[in-house]
């Protein structure tokens, strides 16, 4: 699998909008080729800093998906909650533990 991490800080105020828009994405989501999974967390430490996992089958389903211009338009709903942009790390998930 391949995938990404963001790490972004959400203006305050504007989770449930957050929330919204991405479980109005999910549909979509359920369409893109490739696609496994979002994982959301809220830091304990700090409720405005927000990491999203996101997890693809492969690296080129993964490009594939980030270069098309419709995960372009989603990705732009998202921006204005953010106090800036997110910070990405893109990498190739090497372990997977499940119960």
């Amino acid at each position: 699998m391949y995938g990404t991490i963001a790490r972004f800080r959400i203006k305050p105020g504007k989770e449930s909008q957050l929330r919204k828009i991405i479980e109005d994405q999910a549909y979509a989501e359920g369409k893109i080729p490739g696609f496994v999974a979002t994982y959301a967390y809220r830091l304990d430490s700090d409720p405005q800093e927000i990491y999203i996992a996101v997890l693809f089958t492969t690296k080129e389903a993964y490009w594939a998906n980030a270069r098309d211009p419709e995960q372009d338009a989603r990705y732009r709903q998202l921006l204005p909650l953010f106090e800036q942009e997110p910070e990405w790390h893109d990498g190739e998930v090497i372990f997977v533990q499940q119960v």
